[in-house]
C-alpha cells in the first residue's frame, strides 16, 4: 500500500515556499501602470518603478512535464492609496495518489509601505484542502508580529512572534534585481512556519530563446532562500513578459492564460515520482541489524555525506555506491531524561507546526514517560503509541501537531509530526526525516517511494518509523533531507538506482 495520499512533502513544501519565499517572483512587467505624476508626488520603492500588467498573471505549474497546478500572482498599489502596496499570490496544487485526489490551495495577501524599503504591515494566509483549513492574520505591532489563527469550528488562537524585517522590495526581488541590474538581498517571513529567512537574488547572463515562434532575448534572475536552498530562475523578455520560472529540473512554471493554467493533467503522483529498482532489495534490508547496498546516479555530491546510517563511495561516470545501515543504539551511549540537544537546542524547539509546548501534547508526553528515566525507552513508548493510536487514513492531513492529536489519524507526515512533538515535549531532541522507503506495491514493481519518518537523540542519533511501528527504521529507508525541506525536490525524477548489490564492493 502507499505510504500516504497527500502530496509528497518536498514537492508541496517547494510549491508553497514559492509564495512565501519569493512572493511576487512571477510578476511580469508590461506597459507602465504608474503615472509620472505619481512618481513625482512621493518617493516610491523600485518595486513600483517596474511596470507590470493590471489584473495579475497566471502560470501553469509542471512536475516532470505533467501539469499539477497553477499560480495566480499580482502586485499593485492598494486601491485608493498611494502609500501602500499589496501583493497577492495563490497556488493550487493537485494530483491523485492511488484512487484519491489530493489538492492544496494556498493564498497569501501581503500589505507593505510603498516607500523605499517599506515595511511589511500585515498579511493574510489562507490554506484549504490537503493539510486542513485555516486562516492566519498577521499584523506588525511594536512588540512583534501578532498572528491570529482561525479554523472552522475551533476557537481563534493568537500568538506574537519576532517582528518581520521583510520589506516591499522582498515582495518582488527578481523584478527589482532586473531593474537595478545587481544583486538584491532581503528577508521573507514564511507563510507556513512564520519564521524569517534570508532570500538573495542575483542576475544571470541573458539567454536567447524561442517564444511563440520568435527568438527573443531573456533576462535571468536567480533567487535562493536559506530555507529551501533551491535555485529559482526567472526568465523575462525585454518587453517585460515573464515566460518561465524554473525550480531545478523537476518543476517549472510557464506563463499561460487563466483558462489554460487551470486545465490540469490527471497525475498519479507516487507512480510518477517513485524510483524503480532493477531488482528487489535483499531480505537483510528488512532486519535489524540490517544492510542494503545500491549504486545510484543523479545524487549530487552535497547529499553524499557519510552518517551512522548511510555510507557513500564515488564510482566512475557519476555513479555512487550507497550503503544503508540499521542497528539499535549502543547501550553505553544511552542517556537519561532530559537529553541536551547536541546541535544547540533547535531539535527541542517548539514551533507553530511542532507545538511541543501545547498543553495536550505535554500532558500525553508526561503520561507516556511515567517514571521512566531512560530516553530511548521513552522514545520507543512514544513511537509505539503513535503507531497504534493513529488511524492509517491517507486522506486525512493536518499541518499542526495539535490537530494530529485531536483527529488521531493521518499518513506518514502526521505520524512523524506528532511523534516529534511528543519526543520534544518529553525532553528528547528529535526531527523529521524526509526521504524514500522501499516497497513492492500491487503492481509487483520494487521501488522507493517518498516517505517521512523521525530521528531522535537518546545519547546518539537513531531513526524510528512510527508509520510502520519500527522502533529502529530498517535499512530500506534512504534519508535525504529534514523537516519537509524542499532542498531535496530536485532529486525527484533525477535520482536513479541502477544496481542492487549483495555487499559493498566499492571500498
Amino acid at each position: 500500500m502507499m505510504t500516504r495520499s497527500r502530496l509528497p512533502a518536498p514537492l508541496l513544501g517547494l510549491a508553497v515556499a514559492l509564495l512565501s519565499a519569493v512572493p511576487a517572483l512571477a510578476q511580469a512587467p508590461a506597459p507602465a501602470a504608474r503615472t509620472a505624476t505619481q512618481a513625482k508626488k512621493a518617493e516610491v520603492s523600485d518595486v513600483l518603478k517596474t511596470p507590470r500588467p493590471a489584473g495579475g498573471e497566471w502560470l501553469g505549474l509542471y512536475l516532470m512535464d505533467k501539469k499539477v497546478g497553477y499560480f495566480f500572482t499580482d502586485l499593485s498599489l492598494v486601491p485608493g492609496r498611494t502609500d501602500q502596496v499589496r501583493a497577492i499570490n495563490e497556488l493550487v496544487f493537485k494530483a491523485t495518489v492511488g484512487s484519491k485526489l489530493s489538492e492544496r490551495v494556498h493564498r497569501e495577501e501581503r500589505i507593505y509601505e510603498a516607500k523605499p524599503r517599506g515595511k511589511l504591515l500585515s498579511f493574510v494566509v489562507e490554506q484549504r484542502g490537503d493539510g486542513g483549513e485555516q486562516r492566519l492574520e498577521g499584523t506588525q505591532t511594536p512588540t512583534g508580529l501578532r498572528v491570529v489563527r482561525k479554523r472552522p469550528g475551533l476557537p481563534d488562537e493568537a500568538l506574537t512572534v519576532k517582528a518581520s524585517p521583510e520589506t516591499v522590495e522582498d515582495a518582488d526581488q527578481a523584478r527589482v534585481a532586473i531593474y537595478r541590474k545587481t544583486k538584491v538581498e532581503g528577508t521573507i517571513t514564511d507563510g507556513t512556519d512564520l519564521e524569517s529567512y534570508k532570500v538573495t537574488t542575483t542576475m544571470e547572463p541573458a539567454e536567447e530563446r524561442m517564444v511563440r515562434g520568435v527568438k527573443v532575448r531573456l533576462s535571468k534572475a536567480q533567487t535562493i532562500s536559506e530555507k529551501e536552498k533551491v535555485p529559482v530562475v526567472a526568465y523575462v523578455t525585454d518587453e517585460g513578459e515573464m515566460v518561465e520560472v524554473d525550480f531545478g529540473q523537476t518543476m517549472k512554471a510557464r506563463a499561460e492564460s487563466e483558462a489554460v493554467a487551470k486545465r490540469m493533467d490527471v497525475v498519479e503522483v507516487f507512480g510518477l515520482t517513485r524510483i524503480v529498482l532493477p531488482k528487489q532489495l535483499p531480505a537483510e534490508a528488512r532486519s535489524v541489524p540490517g544492510r542494503a547496498v545500491m549504486v545510484m546516479t543523479g545524487l549530487p555530491e552535497k547529499f553524499q555525506q557519510d552518517t551512522y546510517r548511510q555510507k557513500y563511495v564515488k564510482l566512475p561516470e557519476g555513479r555512487v555506491e550507497v550503503t544503508l545501515l540499521a542497528d539499535v543504539p549502543k547501550p553505553a551511549n544511552l542517556k537519561p531524561l532530559p537529553v541536551a540537544d547536541p546541535e544547540g537546542g533547535e531539535n527541542l524547539k517548539s514551533t507553530i507546526i511542532v507545538e511541543s509546548d501545547n498543553a495536550e501534547i505535554r500532558k500525553l508526553a508526561k503520561k507516556l514517560t511515567g517514571t521512566e528515566k531512560d530516553a530511548y525507552a521513552v522514545a520507543k513508548k512514544i513511537v509505539g503509541w503513535v503507531a497504534t493510536n493513529l488511524e492509517k487514513d491517507y486522506g486525512a492531513s493536518a499541518d499542526r501537531a495539535s490537530d494530529v492529536l485531536r483527529q488521531k489519524k493521518g499518513d506518514c507526515t502526521e505520524h512523524s509530526l506528532l511523534t516529534v512533538a511528543l519526543l520534544r515535549a518529553a525532553g528528547i531532541p528529535s526531527r523529521r526525516v524526509d526521504g524514500v522507503v522501499y516497497m513492492v506495491n500491487e503492481d509487483g514493481v520494487p521501488a522507493f517511494y517518498w516517505h517521512e519518518w523521525v530521528e531522535a537523540y537518546v545519547g546518539e542519533w537513531t531513526q524510528m518509523d512510527p508509520t510502520f511501528n519500527q522502533l529502529v527504521a530498517d535499512a530500506s529507508h534512504f534519508g535525504v533531507g529534514q523537516e519537509g525541506n524542499a532542498e531535496i525536490t530536485p532529486l525527484i525524477g533525477q535520482l536513479k538506482v541502477v544496481e542492487v548489490r549483495d555487499r559493498p564492493t566499492g571500498r
